[in-house]
C-alpha cells in the first residue's frame, strides 16, 4: 500500500450550512451528507465539511477552538485562464480575496482566496506540472 497519499481531508467550519452552499456554488455536489458532515469526491480522495466543535470532540479535544489559515489548499489548472474563471466564481460564491492571480517569480501563475470559514485555497496555473485529462496532478519524479 503506497505510504505517500492522503484520502480525506476535512475543514472544520462555523456554519455546516453556509459551507456546503459555498462549495455548491462552485459547481462542487456532496457524494455523501449526513447531520453535521458533507463529503465530496475529489478524484481519488475526499473533502469533508464538518463542524468545528464537533471536529475538536472527535479528534478527543473537545472545547478546543481550532484555528484556520495555517495551510493552503490548492487546485491547479491548465491555463491562466482557468485560474482567473475560478477565482471569479469563487469570489462570487462569497470567498474573500487574499491575492488576485497574478504571475508569480517560479514562472507560473496563482492567486489565494479564503472561504467563508477563512480556509486559504490557492488557485494555480503551473506550467511545469502537467495535468491528466480529468483535472489530476502528474507530478514528474525527481532525479536528484
Amino acid at each position: 500500500m503506497p505510504v505517500q497519499r492522503v484520502t480525506l481531508i476535512t475543514l472544520g467550519v462555523e456554519d455546516l450550512p453556509r459551507a456546503r452552499a459555498f462549495y455548491e456554488a462552485l459547481g462542487w455536489r456532496a457524494a455523501e451528507a449526513q447531520e453535521g458532515v458533507a463529503f465530496y469526491a475529489m478524484n481519488g480522495l475526499a473533502l469533508g465539511l464538518f463542524g468545528r466543535a464537533a471536529l475538536a470532540a472527535d479528534q478527543g479535544r473537545p472545547g478546543t477552538s481550532l484555528g484556520t489559515g495555517a495551510i493552503t489548499l490548492a487546485q491547479n489548472f491548465t491555463s491562466p485562464a482557468e485560474v482567473d474563471a475560478a477565482f471569479a466564481a469563487a469570489l462570487a460564491a462569497g470567498a474573500t480575496t487574499l491575492k488576485a492571480p497574478e504571475a508569480v517569480f517560479w514562472g507560473g501563475y496563482s492567486g489565494y482566496y479564503a472561504d467563508p470559514d477563512g480556509h486559504v485555497w490557492e488557485l494555480a496555473h503551473n506550467p511545469f506540472w502537467p495535468l491528466e485529462a480529468d483535472g489530476r496532478l502528474n507530478l514528474p519524479l525527481s532525479t536528484g
